[in-house]
This record gives structure tokens, sequence and C-alpha cells, in this order.
């Protein structure tokens, strides 16, 4: 039996020519000891004539897991004590794994693995770990930035899950991705959990990956502004200490207000959501769907934080300091 030190796990709802691209990527890596496990969650079966191969393992279900419910599907039916999480429109250059397994062989205390994400054929970097605002927003770190200011392998928070590897023991420790969350911010949660746990993150600069920009959900689009918020909140819920609490309402205020400033001026995620057609003034519809939503799941989120605290090896004190370090303003939030 072929020994494997990798899962390489690609959720799809798609499952288009981008799904081939992905996979043609993985087949020029450097590093051979992997595995392709490609979650279909179209319902329809769509993966089978992208996918086809030896190689490459396909799970079709009836219904869309989500992305954390996809990879904890994979996860629980493979052994590799690494698995990667690859969206379906990203191409992995072909030292990708080598360099990312390499970086966290040689660290028994970094659970997690953060990808240089690079915009499709562009030198731009869509992200190089991420970042976390004070109300619980995350965004990639060096988003738009040329990849040399950010050279060499070093400590962030936590990796997008775009292009991501994590340990299996820390996985199985933190209780893997919160299928609750469904679509976006379930890194987030996951990444946090995982520093509670005492777990760290490297960013490894040689692990290039090219990766087109929201294309399972839209740029902007009113499933995006809905889970976006509501998953900001879910986040919040679950790993701020108490101390952090009270500052939220005000930065959360503040975002509002460079949203609308943004909208303005046409530039930033809202103006993106009205370039795509959709009327910017829903916006405050879907703030409150997310806000009934946390009040809605309030009791689940309590008792999963009680279990964060209760494993926790780091003190609140420390994790304010993790996120201070690694923090981005809510103007700055509003603007990307």
């Amino acid at each position: 039996m072929r020994c494997v030190a990798v899962t390489v796990v690609i959720p799809t709802l798609a499952a288009d020519d981008r799904l081939r691209d992905c996979l043609d990527g993985l087949e020029r890596q450097t590093r051979r000891d992997f595995e392709v496990v490609v979650v279909d969650n179209s319902g329809r079966a769509l993966a089978r004539r992208r996918a086809a191969g030896p190689a490459v393992r396909v799970i079709e279900n009836s219904y869309n897991l989500g992305f954390g419910g996809a990879v904890n599907q994979a996860i629980g039916m493979t052994h590799a004590p690494f698995l990667a999480t690859l969206n379906d429109d990203a191409v992995p250059h072909p030292r990708w794994l080598e360099t990312l397994l390499d970086a966290l062989e040689a660290r028994s205390d970094a659970g997690m693995g953060a990808s240089q994400v690079r915009f499709f054929g562009e030198d731009c970097l869509d992200s190089a770990g991420m970042l976390v605002c004070g109300d619980g927003s995350s965004k990639q770190r060096g988003h738009g930035r040329p990849p040399d200011d950010f050279p060499v392998t070093e400590e962030v928070l936590f990796p997008s899950g775009s292009a991501a590897l994590y340990r299996r023991s820390m996985l199985q420790a933190v209780g893997g991705f919160d299928e609750r969350f469904f679509l976006y911010c379930e890194d987030t949660d996951l990444g946090l959990r995982a520093r509670w746990a005492g777990w760290k993150c490297l960013y490894v600069p040689g692990a290039v990956v090219e990766h087109r920009y929201s294309h399972s959900a839209g740029r902007a689009s009113p499933l995006k502004a809905y889970y976006v918020e509501r998953n900001r909140l879910f986040v919040l819920a679950k790993n701020f200490p108490l101390s952090m609490l009270p500052a939220v309402p005000w930065i959360t205020a503040l975002r509002y207000f460079w949203h609308g400033w943004h909208l303005v001026r046409g530039h930033g995620a809202a103006a993106r959501f009205r370039a795509e057609g959709y009327t910017a003034a829903r916006l405050p519809l879907y703030i409150l769907r997310a806000h009934l939503a946390l009040l809605w799941n309030a009791r689940r989120l309590w008792r999963q934080r009680r279990a964060i605290r209760a494993q926790a090896r780091i003190t609140p004190a420390v994790f304010r300091h993790l996120v201070r370090c690694h923090a981005i303003s809510a103007r700055k939030v509003a603007a990307l």
C-alpha cells in the first residue's frame, strides 16, 4: 500500500473546467506522497467527468454540505497525518505541497500552514495568511500587495482555507470545521479555535497557489453578504474573550460607516455588491437576519464556547495579544 503523507480535499459545487485546472496542477506536484479527494456538493454528480482517474477519489453528495461539511466528510474517510484544503478554482504551483509539508514537518507546534495565494495570472496577492478585526470580521493579509512584500516563512494567525495545510492531530483535537458555518469564515473559526488550543500557524511563501477569487459564490452577492455577517457573529460568540466584547458594537458601527463611505465613492465590498446588480438598500436586511440567526443559535454557541475554554492552552490575555498582533482595522475591512 502506498504511503500517503497528505490528503488534498477539494470541495466543489460547479465542478467545471476550473476544477480540471486545479487537478492538473496537483498532477504536476514535485512531492508525490499524497491523495486527492474531490467532494461533489452539486447534488447532480457533476464532478465525475472532470475528476475521472485512478488518482482521484470522488465523494458525491445528494445536497450541498457546505465547505466545512465537505472537508469533515473527507477527514472521516482518510488517514493521512496531514490534510490540505484547496478551492476548486485554485491552481497550485508544482512545489506547493512540498514546501508546505517541509515547513510543518519541521515544526511540531505548527498545526496549520498558510500558502502564498495569488490572484490568477497576476503577480499580486490574494492572501498571505489571515487577519482579524475587533468585531470578528476577517480579511486576507497582504491582499492586493506584491508577493515580495512577504518573502519569509513566519508565524501568522491562521491560513485561508482556499489553500491550507492542517495537521490531522490538530483537527482531531479541536473538532474539525464547524459545519453550521456552511459558507465563509469557517477557516477563521477553526484557526482561532486552534490558537486557543495552543497550535501555531506558519506562512510559507514558497507554497504558491493562483486563485480565481470567489468563483463559487460570486465576488459580491446576497448569499455572501448574509453568511459573512452571520458567521463573523458566530466567530465572536465562540472565540472572543469577554474582555474584548464591549468594544465590538463600536467597531462594528465604524465598519458600517466605512462601508457606506466607500459605497458612495464606488469602491469596497458594498460598492461591488451594487455593481453586481444588487440593491445596496437591502444590506441592512441581511444584517438583521444575521443577528436573528445569532439569537436563534445562542444556546449552541454558548456550549461550544465553554468547550473551547475547557480545552484552552493559552489565557485570554495571550489570545488578545495574538489578535492585536494580527489585526486589521474596520476601515481597511470595508475598503477590501
